[in-house]
């Protein structure tokens, strides 16, 4: 790997201008912005590798799909989402969300670390073996989709229509990044979601304050259906909610066991003095990746203006994600929180399905994931941490696990990365060491063929 090592460091200049192109074009899927010019750009940029490239049109945003062919007969998926979340609060940003400027060895743009620098670390890394060595070792298919960031909504229909196109050996999902203490992150999974919203109706029209003597107030109704979902405990009181969660084998709790969990770090910079429950931080780490969730996302009702206005507001509503793991599902815990508010007189409150996807996990002994494990000893001066799942959600198993392709994770961003926040970025040199990352799983993962 040294030759390829060495073209990537000397074209190195070339491939952060890739990242910075991509990442001055907008693509907020949630704002309808910049996306068909984004989707033709990742096109082009497939092309120019000679890939066999397809847009696949879909009921939202189409899905780029690209293939290169290689020596073996493995191959691998590399699945990214060429969207990016919405920029706001503009007024937060230190730099241009669109910018994609370079100060203190850093790339500042929104989407930089989730996900268009792990998207064209990948296309990088593909070409730096295609012009040192001519050939790849194994077939690359790139999925590249442009609705992650508001929950996939088409990705369901393009793997049912396409998954023989996609099938491969394995895959590499688009989300890592290096903890606190510099150590690469490579993941095996992700929790589920069911994200909803909860309307409660009163009045026909807002009132006059007066008449909450008599008029049923929505935001009363609603605020005490939602304190029938959570105790101060922090268990979730919706009945049959935890029938499904499967305990963390043995070898979950010794992957969780080797982590370095900076847990003093964590709270000083996030600026709160201690965990749920007074977890120590050994617990907090296991509750991260292990624990359902119920987690109020908003809350919106009535006046919240500037001074007072006394209003007896006609609607409330709340938008809740439930973060799921394994063995949950979207679809029964949303069947469960219907039943819950109907047994608690709450038939009134209307749920609204936004999206939901179920948890996923790949074995750690799949030969990928020590593919992956050893490339990165090959690139990272410290050793990588394997995590058997994320704490975040995304649809690997609609796409992958569904099918039987096993998935790890990894990529180029850092713990202050701020991915979804303003100031999102990554290190140049991270960015670097990915794409050799990713030249190196090329090799080791088409090796395993061998074995």
């Amino acid at each position: 790997m040294k030759d390829i090592f060495a073209y990537i460091n000397k074209h190195s200049d070339l491939y952060v201008k890739k990242l910075q192109t991509l990442c001055r074009q907008p693509s907020v899927a949630a704002q309808e912005w910049g996306m068909e010019e984004t989707a033709a750009m990742v096109a082009a940029m497939l092309g120019e590798l000679g890939a066999r490239v397809r847009m696949i049109p879909t009921a939202g945003y189409p899905v780029v799909y690209g293939e290169l062919p290689g020596e073996s007969r493995k191959s691998l998926l590399l699945y990214d989402h060429y969207d990016v979340q919405p920029p706001e609060p503009l007024d937060q940003w230190e730099h241009e969300p669109f910018g994609a400027e370079i100060t203190d060895g850093r790339i500042w743009a929104r989407g930089v670390a989730d996900n268009k620098g792990n998207l064209v670390a990948r296309l990088c890394a593909a070409d730096a073996w295609l012009k040192v060595r001519g050939r790849l070792p194994l077939t690359l298919k790139y999925v590249f989709e442009g609705e992650e960031e508001i929950g996939s909504p088409s990705l369901a229909g393009f793997a049912e229509d396409y998954h023989d196109l996609y099938h491969a050996d394995g895959a590499i999902w688009e989300a890592g990044y290096k903890d606190a203490g510099g150590r690469v992150q490579v993941t095996l999974g992700c929790k589920g979601i069911c994200y909803v919203e909860l309307r409660a109706h009163g009045a026909n029209i807002d009132l006059h304050s007066a008449n909450a003597a008599i008029v049923p107030s929505p935001v009363w109704r609603l605020v005490w259906a939602l304190q029938t979902l959570k105790g101060p405990d922090e268990r979730i009181l919706i009945d049959g909610f935890y029938d499904d969660v499967r305990p963390p084998s043995p070898r979950d709790r010794e992957l969780v066991a080797a982590l370095n969990f900076q847990a003093e770090e964590m709270k000083e910079r996030l600026g709160f003095d201690h965990f749920l429950r007074e977890a120590s931080g050994e617990q907090a780490k296991a509750d991260m990746l292990f624990q359902p969730t119920c987690n109020i996302a908003g809350i919106q009702a009535g006046y919240t203006g500037r001074g007072s206005k006394t209003v007896l507001p006609h609607t409330a509503m709340c938008k809740i994600d439930f973060r799921l793991v394994p063995n949950q599902s979207h679809e029964k815990v949303l069947r469960l929180l219907r039943e819950h508010l109907d047994r608690h007189g709450f038939a009134d409150i209307e749920v609204i399905d936004l999206h939901g996807e179920d948890p996923a996990r790949t074995d750690p002994s799949d030969p990928l994931v020590g593919a992956v494990l050893g490339a990165a000893a090959r690139v990272y001066a410290r050793p990588p941490q394997l995590l058997p799942t994320m704490s975040g959600t995304g649809p690997m198993y609609l796409l992958c696990q569904r099918w039987g392709i096993p998935v790890v994770g990894t990529g180029v961003g850092n713990v202050a990365s701020r991915a979804h926040a303003p100031n999102e970025n990554i290190l140049v040199e991270d960015y670097i060491e990915g794409i050799k990352h990713m030249a190196a799983i090329f090799q080791a993962f088409a090796a395993t063929e061998e074995s």
